[in-house]
């Protein structure tokens, strides 16, 4: 299921978004079903598609299998919209502490820098609309070992590796 925002701060959307989704998941869809809570809240970036060319953002979360193949329809004021991925592969850097508008792309461009040395040096942003997303799989009350993730779309044709 997928919060779309236009916010300006990557931390602001991520907040605002996840907070729809958690409504979505507390019975505010017209089945009134509680969903069980996944990881990871995963926040994807589209550059140049916001105000003023600015970023957008889609907040996400995986539901449930069970749920899968026919998602409760979310009520019609938090704006969500159940979204399918293909098969496709990712390229991740894992990162610790809290994902911040001062630190979600300073690890992108490590990311980058790293499979600019490898295989995949052309394949990013394949064919993906986003520029990168970032995962976080911790609630916000942990401060101690938290795990966050950069993702960047990658074609797995382009290194010889099918996806499944």
């Amino acid at each position: 299921m997928s919060a779309p925002s236009d916010d300006i701060s990557f931390h602001v959307a991520t907040k605002l978004g996840f907070h729809r989704l958690f409504q979505y998941l507390m019975g505010a869809n017209l089945n009134s079903s509680r969903i069980r809570m996944t990881t990871p809240v995963l926040t994807s970036i589209v550059p140049g598609a916001g105000p003023l060319h600015s970023s957008a953002y889609f907040v996400r979360l995986y539901l449930p299998e069970k749920f899968q193949d026919s998602p409760p329809v979310p009520l019609p004021e938090l704006n969500l919209h159940p979204d399918r991925w293909p098969s496709h592969c990712i390229a991740v850097r894992s990162f610790s502490g809290y994902a911040r508008d001062n630190n979600v792309v300073e690890e992108a461009e490590k990311l980058a820098l790293s499979l600019s040395h490898s295989p995949w040096a052309n394949s990013t942003n394949y064919p993906s609309k986003n520029a990168y997303s970032i995962a976080q799989y911790n609630n916000p009350f942990r401060i101690i070992g938290r795990l966050n993730e950069v993702w960047f779309d990658v074609d797995c044709k382009s290194a010889g590796i099918e996806a499944y």
